[in-house]
């Protein structure tokens, strides 16, 4: 399994990183060897409202070979959701079998396409603004629609994370990287 972890300008980092550790656990534990994954942006440097700035392992490199993007939330994700650019860029995952979001990242998902006719969720802040996007916009933490997921705000990101490793690789697995991080949520 190969994954797109997205990242762009005003990005909300825990986003990211929420869902980034326990997923990378399945491969340091060796629950899926298999995995790998790249950090791909649509700039050189990325960095958050703060100025923490990384610079992505891809730029604008095409997503049609991932099985997984995954999009945070964050300020950005207010503009970009009008941006074409961008968008063309993102809409290369059309055939990734996993499309993701943490938080406002729904938004890119919906603007690029991917939640028509799906059942999301988003930033409790932000509901109204993904309605267009999707056929029913909910307040769960996690919702998995025909392996279009989306969670709400940014602390549903660890939460997301654990669900994908049950999904991917079994409750033990998920099991014991809670135990691993120590999570009790």
């Amino acid at each position: 399994m190969k994954i797109a972890y997205i990242i762009f300008n005003q990005i909300t980092w825990l986003d990211l990183i929420g869902i980034y550790d326990p997923i990378s656990r399945l491969k340091s534990m060796n629950y899926l060897p298999d995995l790998s994954w790249d950090i791909c942006g649509f700039t050189d440097t990325v960095s958050d409202s703060f100025g923490l700035e990384i610079k992505p392992d891809k730029v604008r490199n095409p997503l049609n070979d991932y099985d997984v993007i995954i999009v945070p939330g964050g300020l950005g994700t207010r503009q970009l959701q009008f941006y074409d650019e961008f968008l063309k860029w993102i809409k290369t995952a059309v055939d990734a079998p996993y499309k993701i979001s943490i938080c406002t990242g729904s938004l890119i998902l919906g603007a690029a396409g991917f939640l028509e006719n799906k059942k999301a969720t988003t930033n409790y802040q932000e509901y109204a603004a993904l309605k267009p996007y999707c056929r029913e916009v909910t307040e769960d933490r996690i919702v998995d629609d025909n392996k279009t997921i989306t969670a709400g705000a940014v602390s549903a990101s660890i939460d997301l994370g654990l669900y994908l490793c049950n999904k991917w690789a079994g409750e033990s697995a998920a099991s014991s990287i809670r135990q691993r991080m120590d999570y009790r949520g």
